[in-house]
């Protein structure tokens, strides 16, 4: 399954690439919301990303918690 992962990552990278790399100028317009709509993104991946990080190490403390913590009898 991993593997399947990989290789559609990278068929999709050298997709981007290829398309970019291709690509003359556009000579097109581009307006000012569209600034603002990426920064609204890039700030949401980042907030996102912490969320996931920030349960995944609740998760492995917990785990490292009960490993080290004394078993009452």
């Amino acid at each position: 399954m991993l593997c399947h992962i990989y290789r559609l990552f990278w068929v999709v990278v050298l997709i981007v690439l290829t398309l970019v790399v291709a690509e003359g100028d556009a000579l097109a317009y581009v307006d000012p919301g569209t600034g603002s709509y990426l920064i609204q993104i890039i700030i949401a991946g980042v907030l996102a990303a912490i969320f996931v990080i920030k349960g995944f190490w609740r998760s492995i403390r917990e785990r490292l918690a009960g490993l080290f913590s004394r078993k009452k009898a």
